[in-house]
């Protein structure tokens, strides 16, 4: 149970070297006179160093609240109330220390020496992220300054390095510029400045290219990439967009109302799908070649009311392989299936493997496959 009375460090890490970030049961729930919505219901996951994990799935299934429960800013009445998050620090003399996230005062000052300078965010929206009264420099600058012993002037050249180093052109003329005065683009830019301008050891990327038209999005993308290969960081990609997942992924998460309901590698995620939700998304991907009046693959049925989430499983009122009696009625674990994946699905349960509901599902093929036939050189 997250709580402030717990100890949130050790000493000493005894996590593997390229553990990052360990999210375990972690729940967010909103308590309010209408029920509890319970954004987050028991999401798993890990974040190695130096790698990026891709959290994906429909609106509202919880990819923005992880993000916010991780540097706990849930706004009231939200509030993390089961779980861990163990982040496995570097401290200066190279040691390795662990912090319960969850376990921190949200306003508390352990926490407020985290944000911004191991863990930084950037969000979808640039412009409600930045102060629109104050400069894009001054507001990177105050960040560093928040973190640092720096002066204020070597706070501005830092400041200034930053946005050149995002490739903002004329960085000293910019550094002077209001937000409302930027693109889209050189305003995402900049926001990716000052969340890596204290060098995090985690970057959290929520939907940053989704107000982005397609080619400054993939310049974004680009940049993000060559940015995590230079300063070794790891990152956390928040997407809907299964094409951005497939540009920048090592590893992903696919979420559903709170759930994390697989996860694996990219290329076991997009070529060897085990949950029907993940089978779902993939097929309802246009496919090249597709007839212009030919209508697209949907996911039949809708995301369940907040307030009345289906018992058992929570993706069974719109399961195309559903079992009657077992899948609206138990929650299924997480089954371990090997090269470093896992899935919560009954089907996959050595019990229900003989089901009909589980041998039509694996009958079916992968929808990528199905489209474009076996993939090649696919690692497992």
């Amino acid at each position: 149970m997250a709580t402030a009375a717990q100890d949130t460090a050790v000493p000493t890490s005894t996590a593997p070297d390229d553990l990052l970030l360990e999210v375990r049961n972690l729940r967010t729930w909103f308590k309010l006179d209408e029920g509890t919505v319970k954004a987050l219901d028991g999401a798993t996951f890990d974040v190695k160093r130096g790698k990026t994990l891709c959290i994906v799935g429909e609106s509202g299934c919880g990819k923005s609240m992880t993000a916010r429960s991780i540097l706990q800013i849930v706004q009231p009445p939200g509030k993390v109330v089961e779980g861990e998050m163990l982040f496995h620090r570097t401290e200066v003399a190279g040691a390795r220390s662990t912090t319960d996230l969850a376990a921190l005062d949200p306003k508390g000052e352990e926490i407020r020496g985290i944000r911004g300078k191991e863990i930084a965010m950037i969000f979808q929206e640039p412009m409600t992220s930045f102060s629109p009264v104050h400069t894009i420099g001054n507001q990177i600058a105050e960040n560093v300054l928040l973190h640092s012993s720096m002066s204020k002037a070597a706070a501005r050249l830092h400041s200034i390095g930053m946005l050149k180093t995002v490739g903002v052109p004329r960085a000293e003329d910019r550094f002077d510029s209001y937000p409302f005065q930027l693109s889209g683009g050189l305003r995402q830019r900049a926001m990716i400045a000052m969340a890596l301008s204290n060098s995090p050891a985690l970057l959290i990327a929520d939907e940053p290219t989704t107000a982005l038209d397609v080619t400054t999005q993939a310049q974004i993308l680009e940049l993000m990439r060559g940015l995590q290969d230079d300063l070794g960081m790891a990152m956390i990609f928040i997407t809907h967009d299964l094409g951005v997942v497939a540009e920048i992924a090592d590893e992903v998460a696919v979420m559903y109302l709170g759930l994390v309901v697989e996860r694996g590698n990219v290329d076991q995620i997009f070529h060897e799908p085990k949950h029907p939700y993940t089978r779902a998304l993939l097929k309802s991907i246009p496919r090249l070649g597709q007839a212009n009046r030919e209508r697209l693959d949907s996911i039949r049925g809708m995301v369940p009311d907040p307030y009345n989430r289906p018992d058992g499983c929570p993706f069974n009122t719109r399961c195309d392989f559903a079992m009657p009696g077992v899948c609206d009625r138990i929650l299924p674990p997480v089954t371990d299936l090997g090269y470093r994946r896992d899935v919560r699905c009954l089907l996959h349960e050595p019990e229900y493997l003989s089901t009909e509901q589980s041998q039509r599902m694996r009958a079916v093929p992968d929808p990528l496959v199905e489209a474009y036939g076996e993939p090649h050189g696919t690692e497992e």
